[in-house]
Order: structure tokens, then C-alpha cells, then sequence
């Protein structure tokens, strides 16, 4: 469905920015991956996606706190894979604390990645979708876009700032062959996840399964995870023609939360 189409994925060597990574070189788009590791362990990813799925890989180590280097991956994409038709804004980082006791430097650094980073890219992305009248931009919100928990004032305002740029973009583009909407997981299970469920455990004395059942309890009335591969598979849904004319929406991905 999107061969001959490239994709864009920040923070895609890793949780939920690879699974969408993967299920979009499924469909055949030529990747730019995004993201920090070890060197060594990008390009065997890199290299493996592009013998798994037979589509161009390139990875750019842009900082999305940077502007500069946000427009840079894109011009990478233009130069090494012909064009940038998807783009998938999924990087992000979390910190809390109380309101009062914030740091602000921490204030400043999750604003910068996790809602204006999305800004610079699309501003750098859009005008070669419009000039070719198509494109996907996918934003990854979160269920923290349209509700709200302690000690996330940071990731909660930027989550909400990104589902109102999303309407703006999509308004803006509304005559044309670009969409753009947002996606708002609840808890996703990722390696980052995973991690805070085994210190919850060791923290609280208990196990592992309790751990993790006690962390969806508390807001996911599935009581289950949603899966990169499931994120993947609906930012997939978003590119095709069906959803040509989802536009402006957010989307939870999130076990029933936000019906409680």
C-alpha cells in the first residue's frame, strides 16, 4: 500500500516508535529512522528492517530538542530516500514532580521534545506534501493530551499543546490530499514500561505480575497493554484511503480509560 512512500518515525529505535517503524516498512514505505543507542546497534536495526522488508532504511541522530537538526532529518530524507510523505512524530520524555518543586529546565526540556519538536517538523515536512498533494502526518499524543494526572504538568501541557496543533494543521490542510490526526495510547508496553513495573515490584515488595497489575488497575479498565504492533498497525490504517478523511482527530488507544 505505500511503496514508493517514505516515513519519517522519530524515536523510532526503540518501544513504540519501532513497532510503528516496522509496520509501515510492512506496508513497503521506505523508512527514516530517528533515535539514540549504541551506533553499532542502530545499524544492525537499520540494516535488518531493510533485508526484512526490502525498502530503503536511513537513520538520522537528529536531537528533536534542536530545530536545526529536526530540519536536517528531513532534508536527509529528501536527499537519501527521495521524499517524505509520512511523518510520524512519536519521540517523547517524561518527568515528575509536584508543580511547586518542578525543575524548570525540566519544564523547558519535555516542552521542547514532546510539543515543539512536532512544530519544526512539520513546518520543515508539509510543504513537500502539499507540493506532491499527499501526506500523512501522525502525531502520538497520549491519553495525558485530553485528561490529566499528577506530577505530569509538563507531559500533560505539551500533550495537550500537540492535539491542538494537530487541529491546526488539519484545518490548514483541509482541501488538500495531507491529513493529520493524533494518536493517544494509555499504557503501552515497552521496554521503558516494563522497567518502571519491575522497580515498582521491588519497591513495593511484590511481584512482577502484581506490579503490573496493580499499574493498570489504576487507569486502564482492560487491564491490559496496548502493543507497538498495535499502534503500528493503526498509524498503517491512517495512511491508507480509508482514512482520507480523518482529520483533525484524536484517537485513544487506551483500554477504556478515557470512558471511565
Amino acid at each position: 500500500m505505500l511503496q514508493g512512500k517514505t516515513a519519517i518515525v522519530t524515536g523510532s529505535t526503540s518501544g513504540i516508535g519501532l513497532g510503528i517503524a516496522r509496520a509501515l516498512a510492512g506496508a513497503g514505505a521506505n523508512l527514516m529512522l530517528n533515535g539514540f543507542g549504541d551506533p553499532e546497534q542502530i545499524e544492525a536495526l537499520r540494516s535488518g528492517l531493510a533485508r526484512e522488508f526490502g525498502v530503503k532504511v536511513a537513520y538520522s541522530g537528529a536531537d528533536i530538542s534542536k530545530p536545526e537538526q529536526i530540519r536536517a532529518m528531513v532534508g536527509a530524507a529528501l536527499d537519501e530516500l527521495g521524499s517524505a510523505d509520512i511523518l510520524v512524530n512519536n519521540a517523547g520524555i517524561q518527568f515528575t514532580a509536584p508543580v511547586e518543586s518542578f525543575p524548570p529546565e525540566r519544564w523547558d526540556a519535555v516542552l521542547a521534545i514532546n510539543l515543539s519538536s512536532v512544530f519544526h517538523a512539520i513546518q520543515a515536512a508539509l510543504p513537500k506534501m502539499k507540493a506532491r498533494n499527499w501526506g500523512r502526518i501522525i502525531n502520538i499524543a497520549s491519553t495525558h493530551g485530553l485528561v490529566a494526572s499528577v506530577e505530569k504538568s509538563a507531559y500533560v501541557a505539551a500533550k495537550h499543546g500537540v492535539l491542538g496543533l494537530t487541529k491546526v494543521v488539519a484545518l490548514e490542510t483541509a482541501t488538500t490530499g495531507v491529513t493529520c490526526n493524533a494518536i493517544c495510547p494509555g499504557w503501552v508496553l515497552t521496554p521503558l514500561v516494563q522497567q518502571q513495573i519491575e522497580a515498582r515490584a521491588e519497591r513495593e515488595g511484590i511481584s512482577v505480575v502484581q506490579a503490573k497489575s496493580d499499574l493498570l488497575a489504576e487507569k486502564q479498565p482492560s487491564g491490559e497493554f496496548a502493543t507497538p504492533e498495535q499502534i503500528g498497525a493503526f498509524c498503517v490504517f491512517l495512511c491508507s484511503e480509508s482514512a482520507a478523511q480523518i482529520r483533525g482527530a484524536a484517537l485513544p488507544v487506551d483500554g477504556g480509560w478515557l470512558a471511565q
